[in-house]
């Protein structure tokens, strides 16, 4: 038996999902879902406005009335729709976007997925895992050049990228501290992009710092995702990645916050839309609160994987527009991610349909940062990212546009995490709260790495959020301006 083969056979623990079945089944049921959608009936404009109203109190909306909004076709009211999503996002996480980078950690995997580029049978990817030393160059590539505060670290479901290894990489990224004129450059929060984990190793990957844990279903259609991810892999337990959440937010891990997603383009997108408000409501009754963050990459080209290019279910850009406007609508206190998979045009636009979250300067190849390589290599990445800008760019463009690009990782260090935070998203008081620190953490970048053009444009926008913090929080902002005073003479990380 191989060290693969015997790894495998010790992953998958039937107890931690039995727990979690009624009566032998697990909270997707496909026949319902699709019979939901089809009997759903469009709704009047009166009718939607009345579903608009419980989205902007920041209340889930049930599976029936996501399914009304989802045969809604006329243009007017679309509009409508997404004019609330957008007012949802300002009022819940105000006018934020927040940037991260992704840093692929290693691409040996032991499944075989049919759309993706690192499956084991892809013999021309070049496989490759990060050494400690590797890791603290890539870290300091991303910390101590483009300015990145926080980061999404991905890894294979692989033996040499197991437990161990993912708590030692993150270790190393936390102690990078690369020196700048003023202060030093540092990664200060790690969220995760990996395997489904059992409760042990979970509470392992909360001691050592995790922000939040993401795993994706990729699709919850039971029979796409057993065509999809062959029997015998891993990955072909359909509910051991389902309750992969569930299992995370146990008491006993520690862990707050997780992210949930979908791969859109494996299946119809208006059953996975579906199905992730189910997924959020599932984890809002059995564990307390739902999904830190909803994630929306789109299917793209992968080398060796024919299947990107044979679904039927790909997703159009207005449709995939659409979909995220319903997710924010259907879960209006949840992060919503569209990662540079998408192309600049789509995700400027996607701002204005809910989005909060973004990566930039995002690069795919295992060690691509410290090798400071331009250039995407099919055979050393996943799939083939639709934007390349870089962090200052992107930055440059939101803040024309009026944005305010947050590096801001205060709340997970004071303890607003999990319910917590979400009670806060909810009020809407989170978002007003954490504009504060998003000023501090703005300026700190625009000091440290913005270009002349990027300071300039940053800057304006930057002015316009001071006067609105002195105008609506009068009480706190002597102690907010003392702290931005600090920073603009040089202190760096201070929050409040």
């Amino acid at each position: 038996m191989s060290v693969e083969t015997a790894w495998v056979t010790t992953r998958i623990k039937q107890n931690q999902i039995d727990k979690y079945l009624e009566n032998g089944r697990d909270f997707i049921n496909d026949e319902a879902i699709w019979d939901r959608i089809n009997t759903a009936g469009v709704p009047s404009a009166a009718r939607v406005r009345e579903i608009l109203a419980k989205s902007l109190e920041i209340k889930t909306l049930s599976p029936g009335e996501l399914a009304e909004l989802i045969r809604v076709s006329d243009p007017d009211i679309l509009e409508e729709m997404r004019a609330a999503a957008l007012k949802i996002k300002l009022k819940v996480y105000d006018n934020r976007i927040v940037t991260f980078a992704p840093l692929y950690m290693g691409n040996y995997c032991v499944n075989n997925c049919a759309y993706c580029g690192f499956k084991y049978e892809n013999i021309t990817q070049k496989r490759r895992v990060l050494s400690t030393d590797e890791i603290r160059r890539e870290t300091e590539s991303l910390a101590g050049k483009i300015g990145h505060k926080r980061i999404v670290a991905v890894y294979g479901e692989h033996p040499l990228t197991g437990i161990d290894y993912i708590a030692g990489s993150m270790r190393t990224i936390y102690d990078v501290k690369v020196p700048l004129e003023k202060g030093f450059g540092n990664i200060r929060r790690i969220n995760v992009n990996a395997a489904p984990m059992a409760t042990e190793e979970l509470k392992h990957l909360h001691d050592v710092g995790l922000g939040t844990y993401q795993v994706f279903q990729e699709t919850y259609h039971h029979e796409t995702y057993a065509k999809l991810h062959p029997g015998g892999t891993l990955k072909s337990d359909y509910r051991w990645r389902l309750y992969a959440m569930h299992r995370a937010m146990e008491p006993e891990t520690g862990i707050d916050d997780v992210g949930i997603g979908v791969l859109f383009g494996l299946y119809d997108w208006r059953f996975e839309v579906m199905a992730l408000l189910h997924h959020a409501i599932d984890l809002e009754s059995k564990m307390g609160i739902g999904p830190h963050t909803v994630s929306f990459p789109r299917l793209e080209p992968a080398l060796n994987a024919p299947y990107v290019f044979q679904s039927p279910y790909r997703v159009s850009d207005r449709d995939f527009l659409k979909v995220i406007m319903l997710i924010r609508l259907a879960i209006p206190y949840t992060g919503m991610i569209v990662t540079a998979r998408e192309t600049a045009d789509i995700r400027r636009e996607a701002v204005y349909y809910g989005v909060t979250q973004m990566d930039a300067s995002s690069k795919l190849g295992i060690g691509s940062y410290s090798e400071d390589s331009e250039t995407q290599q099919q055979d050393r990445q996943q799939f083939i990212l639709g934007d390349t800008r870089g962090l200052d760019e992107l930055v440059r463009d939101f803040a024309k546009a009026g944005f305010i690009t947050s590096f801001c990782t205060a709340g997970y260090r004071c303890g607003r995490t999990g319910k917590c935070i979400m009670d806060l998203l909810r009020s809407g008081k989170e978002g007003k709260f954490c504009k504060l620190n998003a000023v501090l953490t703005f300026q700190e970048w625009l000091d440290d790495f913005a270009t002349d053009e990027t300071r300039e444009i940053g800057m304006k926008v930057l002015e316009k959020e001071i006067a609105e913090i002195r105008e609506k929080n009068p009480q706190g902002f002597r102690a907010f301006y003392g702290f931005l005073e600090r920073v603009r003479k040089g202190e760096r990380d201070l929050f409040l």
